[in-house]
């Protein structure tokens, strides 16, 4: 049993490794952290050291970068890159085992593995202490769910209520090596100063836009009835692009309002 543990962990790390695709070039490299304008007085939360070619720039931007890896071989070559910068503390772990800053303002600046990008971005997003922004390189198709395109999700529509998202950069795949089998970008994700609900009505909003995509919006067992989405968005001044009258964001959030109203369900003040 041990032994099958033992090895369990040695392939899930084989398996994070095995799915890093790194940026070596150091134009490139520069080009894109100067997007995220780092400033000396930024605490920067990496994940991934890898080689630390992206590290070593960021600790000549940032005033302290705290980089994280799960392989042990990459992280002992990282660490001769890495000598001449007092201001990087390298830690070897498991990211999703990882406890967050519990205090202070930190930035997060990491090239993730494709197929940790749902469970990294959930951990960051819904931490206690999340970060101010993350500038997260993904594989371009999970960028588009959470920015909900071409269509808002539900993990799209619970992000937003906290997070203004945005794709920045788009990569080639000879951008990296190996060269991934799928498109690359930077999205920056910026934590809104007041987010659009407090917590009592973001678990509220979070059955809603349940029971909503369950049922449809005016379905049976739905939220709301036609007359009241047509009634709602028409005084919000918003267009009617389905029979739901619900495609965006704004949308969503505007008949949730409705529905607070109608139902009774009290702001959290």
């Amino acid at each position: 049993m041990q032994k099958d543990r033992r090895q369990a962990g040695y392939d899930y790390v084989k398996q994070v490794s095995d799915s890093q695709n790194f940026l070596t070039d150091a134009r490139l490299i520069h080009r894109i952290i100067r997007l995220a304008d780092m400033r000396k007085e930024d605490t920067v939360l990496e994940i991934g050291t890898g080689k630390g070619h992206l590290t070593e720039e960021l600790c000549r931007r940032a005033g302290k970068v705290c980089s994280v890896e799960i392989d042990k071989r990459l992280m002992e070559s990282a660490k001769k890159r890495l000598l001449k910068h007092p201001n990087v503390e390298l830690v070897l772990a498991d990211f999703m085992k990882y406890r967050l800053p519990e205090k202070g303002t930190y930035r997060v600046f990491a090239n993730i593995p494709f197929f940790l990008t749902t469970q990294i971005v959930e951990k960051l997003a819904s931490g206690k202490n999340p970060p101010t922004d993350m500038w997260l390189v993904m594989e371009k198709g999970a960028a588009k769910r959470f920015m909900g395109l071409p269509k808002e999700t539900k993990k799209s529509l619970e992000l937003k209520v906290w997070w203004e998202m945005k794709i920045v950069y788009h990569f080639r795949r000879e951008d990296f090596h190996p060269k991934p089998s799928v498109d690359a970008v930077l999205v920056h994700f910026a934590r809104k100063a007041v987010p659009d609900l407090d917590r009592k009505e973001y678990r509220e909003f979070q059955r809603f836009i349940e029971r909503a995509m369950k049922y449809g919006m005016t379905g049976k067992g739905g939220p709301l009835t036609k007359r009241q989405v047509s009634a709602a968005l028409k005084q919000a001044g918003l267009y009617h692009a389905h029979e739901d009258g619900v495609t965006l964001y704004i949308q969503w959030l505007c008949l949730f309002r409705c529905y607070q109203g109608l139902y009774g369900i009290k702001k959290n003040s």
